[in-house]
């Protein structure tokens, strides 16, 4: 009895999920706590400036995929064992794979962005909200919200630090 209450709360739990889904825009993975929906990769950072992370969606999709295809062939007999097995492997698999991508995200994410118009060798780029420069070619120039090309002595001279202590120039 106690295992019949059980399952049906798993199932029910997995039907509400792909509801909730259904209902998302495409392409989403998460909704935040203002409403508005997010394509993040990762939860970290995903819902910045809304409030937070209401729901997660990213590993609800890999779980209705897994799911959906074993049981197309063998939905009048096996559908019930066959989603129960599917929903624990699949969150370790994304929780696994979401913590080296959080680790290294914050250059990557650097590296992904547009380097602003400008620059080029014998300048820096000044991030004029936290006064750190960085030096042509390295991850951040040209890439912080706010900031100047300049040189380095212009920056040095305006109370600017070299990025982890280390000057373009020797």
């Amino acid at each position: 009895m106690k295992t019949a209450i059980r399952l049906m709360a798993v199932a029910t739990g997995i039907l509400a999920a792909q509801i909730a889904v259904a209902q998302a825009p495409a392409g989403s993975t998460g909704q935040c706590k203002d409403g508005t929906y997010s394509t993040a990769a990762s939860k970290q950072g995903a819902c910045r400036g809304h409030q937070g992370v209401k729901e997660w969606y990213a590993a609800a999709p890999a779980a209705a995929t897994t799911s959906a295809a074993p049981a197309t062939p063998a939905t009048p007999a096996a559908a019930p064992k066959a989603t129960p097995p599917p929903p624990p492997p699949t969150p370790a698999t994304p929780a696994a794979t979401a913590t080296p991508a959080a680790k290294s995200s914050p250059a990557s994410k650097a590296a992904a962005m547009p380097q602003a118009a400008g620059g080029g060798p014998g300048l820096v780029w000044v991030n004029t909200s936290s006064n750190v420069y960085h030096c042509y070619g390295s991850d951040y120039y040209g890439k912080t919200k706010a900031g100047a090309y300049m040189s380095e002595a212009d920056a040095k001279a305006k109370g600017a630090h070299a990025d982890h202590g280390k000057p373009c120039s020797k």
